[in-house]
């Protein structure tokens, strides 16, 4: 079917079934992380001894440590096999609820962060070669929506399980996950059906692919296994190269923020949210309620900086500042209406109060603005590091990630012992600092760019 497209439909083509297929296996593994901790608590085993928390510690923990070789693996065996088998180990982890073990668990967490860093390496490899810097807003913004899609369903799904429970059962707990595993797996398989984008239809302003071309191989005549070990090596230093430039430094504390705040809206929230026993006996299926208005708020965001960014006028930075002001808004409310040890709360839930009634409005309503406010973020971060770094995107984005990840795995880790006023005060400081050098990282970016094309006339 894509052979009859012309080379930007193909490339569009390519961006959509890339959504798809995280759509489908981020709707199973962001519901698997939004409910694991209130799903432990609830467990009838007396050998688990797991934490939601400590697991997700592990896996963004281990993502960051193999982010810097990912670039090699991707490189060696290609984005399609490397999305396809890190799909496989998501959806590994997300079996091991229907029959959990602690050291399967943990064992787990381990092969996910792997996964998750080869993964995203790719992803972002397949979003810049079929990308140009007219197109990359555009198809930001596509991928990103696709992708929130799955906050919907997946906690849609969970509320209409889990309506009126106040306790989860072993067999609604392996209903649940069985289900989550399948679709997991289909997204793994839609992999396969990206294609090629075509070697002529590559403009100059369009991003170089990561994969040489196997007539430079050929040329060198040194041995395939050489050739791959070279290959593997180049991917490394390019990706230490890249984590040392002026504007991955500096876009390193925004980078930085998403994942706080990833930390935050995906495993923390919902879980404050569950644990209020003010909500009544519905409050474990608010969790659910809450994820599906994160996802609008995703959607809605990335629809409106993504798929209608058609110009460029206005640029990266009003986008960022107004995420900015709508987590402020989102962290101010969530103060005032959550207890502040709801985070840590037992499975019976906390009777404290905040400094105003608890409001189950109040707190899906924050839920929203946490989704759209991590559009703003996450669209434009996708879109400033394909333009700045167009020439090298896989490590790139393999370092974008490396960062990311290592300050969720922090995040995860003091969720466990921080109340939850002194989360949302790390939230605001590192928010903060995160926007300043984004502006800074914008405008340095843009300058290195116009240098470049006035060299290349």
């Amino acid at each position: 079917m894509t052979s009859k497209m012309s080379p930007e439909g193909k490339k569009l083509f390519n961006i959509i079934i890339l959504g798809f297929g995280f759509m489908f296996m981020f709707t199973a593994f962001q519901t698997c992380g939004n409910i694991e901790q209130t799903v432990i608590k609830s467990f009838n085993s007396t050998e688990f001894r797991g934490s939601g928390y400590t697991s997700m510690a592990i896996i963004y923990g281990v993502f960051a440590a193999s982010s810097l070789i990912a670039p090699s693996v991707v490189t060696v065996i290609g984005p399609h096999l490397s999305m396809f088998f890190s799909g496989l180990l998501y959806s590994a982890y997300i079996a091991v609820f229907i029959y959990p073990y602690t050291w399967s668990f943990y064992t787990a967490s381990v092969l996910v962060g792997m996964g998750a860093a080869v993964l995203w390496t790719a992803q972002g490899n397949v979003l810049a070669i079929n990308s140009t810097d007219s197109t990359i807003g555009r198809n930001s913004g596509i991928f990103w929506a696709l992708l929130q899609f799955s906050l919907f369903f997946g906690n849609l799904y969970v509320y209409c399980a889990w309506h009126g429970h106040d306790h989860i059962t072993d067999k609604d707990r392996r209903t649940v996950f069985i289900s989550l595993t399948v679709i997991s797996l289909v997204g793994c398989f839609l992999f396969f059906l990206i294609r090629k984008p075509n070697s002529e239809s590559s403009t100059s302003d369009s991003t170089e692919p990561l994969l040489p071309d196997e007539s430079s191989d050929s040329s060198t005549g040194s041995s395939p296994h050489l050739g791959i070990c070279s290959q593997a090596l180049d991917a490394f230093v390019k990706a230490c190269k890249v984590f040392v430039t002026k504007e991955m430094l500096l876009l390193s504390f925004s980078i930085g923020y998403t994942g706080l705040e990833l930390t935050f809206y995906s495993g923390v929230y919902g879980t404050c949210i569950g644990a209020m026993t003010s909500f009544g006996q519905d409050a474990k299926s608010l969790i659910g309620v809450s994820g599906i208005c994160i996802g609008i708020g995703e959607i809605l965001g990335g629809s409106m900086f993504g798929l209608l960014n058609k110009n460029n006028r206005f640029g990266r930075n009003p986008v960022v500042l107004l995420g900015l002001i709508i987590h402020f808004v989102a962290f101010y409310l969530i103060f005032l209406n959550i207890a502040s040890d709801a985070p840590l709360a037992p499975e019976e839930g906390t009777d404290l109060h905040a400094f105003i009634t608890p409001s189950i409005g109040v707190a899906l309503f924050c839920s929203l603005l946490l989704g759209l406010g991590d559009s703003c973020f996450n669209t434009q971060l996708l879109s400033i590091v394909g333009f700045a770094f167009r020439d090298n995107s896989a490590p790139a984005f393999a370092i974008l990630k490396l960062i990311q990840s290592i300050m969720a795995a922090v995040a995860f880790y003091y969720s466990n012992y921080l109340l939850l006023h002194w989360q949302l005060l790390i939230l605001v400081l590192v928010g903060f600092l995160g926007t300043v050098t984004f502006f800074m990282a914008e405008s340095l970016a843009r300058s290195n760019r116009r240098e470049s094309d006035y060299d290349s006339i």
